[in-house]
């Protein structure tokens, strides 16, 4: 049985070597990496109580459920597969030529 952790107790955590890209971005992007899992911790607690979660999910977890479930613009270029990404990127906005007179211009000025 593990030694239990005290306020001020060190823990150590280490990634997967086959790691989502999505959780390693994810842990890249925080400036201050304890602090948001203790915030995760937090949400946790409120929404379900102290539980061991390994009791209430998958050991297996397939990372095209967890792009498929993410709203959309909430990932960066770098963890989008190239084929996908053009469908990430929003098209601009572009307003034809033809729709813009020499009125409308004096009308700015």
């Amino acid at each position: 049985m593990k030694k239990p952790k005290k306020p001020g107790d060190n823990i150590s955590i280490k990634t997967k070597k086959n790691e989502s890209p999505l959780i390693v971005e994810w842990i890249n992007s925080q400036t201050n990496l304890m602090d948001s899992i203790r915030y995760l911790i937090e949400n946790e607690v409120v929404a379900n109580g102290i539980r061991n979660l390994q009791n209430h999910i998958p050991a297996e977890r397939q990372n095209e459920l967890l792009i498929a479930n993410l709203p959309n613009g909430k990932r960066s270029e770098e963890t989008v597969p190239v084929k996908e990404a053009a469908l990430w990127k929003k098209p601009e906005k572009r307003i034809p030529d033809d729709d813009i007179d020499d009125e409308d211009i004096e009308s700015w000025t």
